[in-house]
Order: structure tokens, then sequence, then C-alpha cells
């Protein structure tokens, strides 16, 4: 029997199915599902075991459920979207919104426009193969808006690359957000020596080294090849740098044969504060996103940023930024310019900083976040209506 005891009593519940479990999707969700649950929405979250997801979802008061799900399409889709299929039946939930790529192709597959749908991209999954997968990936994009009730996008630019692409999508745009209770400034200055001292892949940096830091999965998104390329340039005139990759992935062994011998692999964090208050510099050479949170959690640390020239990057950057803080996605010379420059010059630093902190924290407050996203729950809800598209006659 559906579980729908407590919507029968007028509780709106909320059915995230999600995948990936960790990175940055995982922290929208989680801090999705906190704000949710504080302001008494049910919520209810299927996404595979392991991973930071789950733990955190619990522990925020939702209900969490296993689904078996991996990244990528293949034979095993059948019956991850039965499964997915079964625990929305289940739980009973006025909405349901899928997450990521493969969580929004099994989410409305299994559900068909049966219940309103908000399908969150958080970057598209065209931009992520290439070739006839990309091609497949961006016509199912086409067909199964029919089944979004609507399109949530972190960004007015991925927006418009969804538009451009043909995506004939119900489009909403709602900026990530971020705890600011978590990711804090450092008022007294003394965070960078503190985190340094407490973190042992840093011991025997010497205090004056400027630090640069990358946080994100080791992979071809986030662009950590590029940066590499980019860095001999970067130690070359700044000899005394260093460069920490924070993270793991699958393209680890490649990246740890393309970097010099004192890059720092510090491995996945479950808590990148540290990292974030160690360093002098915080970059993210991503080939794509959304809206990458990694900038936003730095620059509310009040850590200025470099970021590539990807969906969302201008959007998150305070006025005037972008000469200082933009590099075109994919251009190693151009990168390393920009840390060059930034690195050579510790009070513009430390002014980009200032301004980066004041910026984030008035424009990207989580709770304004999920306080938007329940207002366009509210929103489907009221014009909720079956979402299979009638075909036109021409």
């Amino acid at each position: 029997m559906p579980h729908r005891s407590r919507a029968e009593k007028g509780q709106l519940t909320v059915f995230h199915l999600v995948q990936p479990v960790d990175g940055g999707v995982a922290r929208v969700v989680a801090d999705l599902v906190r704000a949710q649950v504080a302001e008494g929405i049910e919520t209810v979250v299927g996404c595979p075991p392991g991973g930071e997801l789950a733990a955190e979802a619990a522990a925020a008061g939702a209900r969490v459920h296993s689904w078996p799900a991996v990244r990528a399409p293949g034979p095993q889709l059948a019956r991850e979207v039965l499964t997915a299929a079964r625990l929305i039946r289940e739980s009973g939930p006025h909405l349901v919104h899928a997450h990521s790529a493969k969580a929004g192709l099994a989410g409305r597959l299994a559900v068909r426009g049966r219940l309103p749908t908000v399908f969150q991209p958080h970057a598209w999954s065209f931009d992520a193969v290439e070739g006839k997968t990309a091609a497949l990936a961006l016509k199912w994009e086409r067909y199964g808006t029919r089944w979004s009730t609507r399109t949530l996008c972190v960004s007015e630019t991925e927006r418009r690359a969804g538009e451009k692409a043909g995506i004939a999508a119900r489009w909403s745009v709602i900026h990530n957000g971020i705890d600011f209770d978590r990711f804090r400034p450092d008022d007294d200055g003394s965070a960078r020596a503190s985190a340094r001292a407490a973190l042992p892949s840093l011991a025997g940096l010497p205090a004056e080294a400027p630090l640069v830091v990358c946080v994100g999965r080791l992979c071809r998104q986030k662009g950590q090849d590029v940066l590499l390329r980019a860095w001999r340039q970067v130690v070359a005139a700044v000899p005394q740098a260093r460069l920490a990759l924070v993270g793991d992935g699958p393209d680890r062994a490649a990246l740890e044969r393309l970097a010099p011998a004192d890059v720092v692999f510090a491995g996945a964090s479950r808590d990148v504060r540290p990292w974030l208050h160690a360093a002098d510099l915080v970059v993210l050479p991503s080939r794509w996103e959304g809206m990458a949170l990694v900038p936003l959690e730095a620059m509310a640390c009040g850590r200025p940023v470099v970021v590539c020239d990807v969906s969302g990057a201008r959007e998150s950057l305070p006025p005037g930024h972008e000469a200082h803080a933009l590099a075109p996605p994919d251009d190693p010379r151009a990168l390393a310019t920009a840390l060059v420059a930034l690195l050579a010059d510790p009070p513009l630093r430390q002014e980009l900083g200032r301004q980066a902190q004041a910026h984030t924290r008035s424009a990207y407050d989580v709770r304004t976040t999920a306080a938007a996203v329940s207002g366009l729950y509210q929103e489907l809800l009221c014009l909720s209506q079956p979402m299979t598209r009638k075909r036109t006659k021409r």
C-alpha cells in the first residue's frame, strides 16, 4: 500500500530521486532536504547506497530508500526504472524531484507525467559525452521534457544552453545556495595558518608559500588535466606556489602521471572547509557545469577564485571580477595567466576575497534557494494536470 498517511492529512510529500550521491549534486540535495524537513515537508530520498547523501539526508530527518543505480545508462536501466517506480508508488508523494541526468532519465520514465515532476539537470548530460552518445543524450532530453512539469536550472546560462539545444521545456531558474552557518569567512585572520597546520597533506609547506586549491571529482568535467598543463607555466613565474587537488575519481592515475612531483593529491574529503581556509586562491577549471558550488563556497569563506567561463560562472562572480577570475575553458595558457596574475598580487587577492565574501552572502543564501524551490512546488501542485503532450496537427 502507498505510504500516504501524512500526505492524506495535508502534509506535502516530496520524493527526491538522486544519482550521483557525492560532490556538488549531493550537497545541493542535502541542503534542500534539511530546509524542507525544517519547513514541515515530508521528504523522501531515493538514492544509491554509500556516498555522503544517504547519511546526510537521514540525519536531516528524511526517509531514505536505497535505489541501486549507476551513473551511466546501460542494460541495468530497465531494472532501475522499475525500482524507482516502485519506491515512488510506495512513498505516495505529491511531487517528484529528479536530480541530474541518470535520475532524470529513470525518474521520468518511471512516472511519465502521472505526478508533477521537477527535473533538475545540474549540467546537461549531452555536454558530458561526445559523438553518437551525445546525440542520443540530446535526443532523450528533447523527448523526455514532455514528462517534466518543470525543468529547473541553476543558472540562466544553463537554461539558455538547453533552449539553444532545442529542448522545449517549461523552465525555471533558481540559483544554488550556500549554508553560511557552515561556510564562514576568516574573521580574525587565523584560519589560514590553523587550517594548514591541521591538514597532514600540507605538512612542511612553508607559511609564506601561496597555496592554490582545486576541489572536485577527478574527472574530465572538472578539468584538472587542464590545470596541471597550466601549472608548469604558473610555477615558472611563481616558483614558491603549491597546488592541492582535493577529490578522487576515475582520472586520478592519469592525473598523477601528468602532475609535477610537488602537486598534492589529497583524496576525497567529507569536509572541504579546511582546504578552502588553507587556500590563498581556489580554482575550478571545469569544462562544463550548471552552477558550481565550490566557487560559491570558497567566496563565502572570503577566498578569491579563478573559474572557467562555463554555465553559471559569470553569474556567480561579483560585478567586475570577470577580468581577474574568468578563463576560457580548456585553455591552459589563459588559465595560467589568470592564476599568475593573482598569485603575484597578494593585496588584490585579499580585496577580491573580501568583495567575493560580501557578494556571495548577499545573493546565494541556501534558505532563499530552498524557499524558492518550495514556492515552485506549490505553483506546480496548483497547476497539476496530466503531462503527456498531445500531438499538434499540422
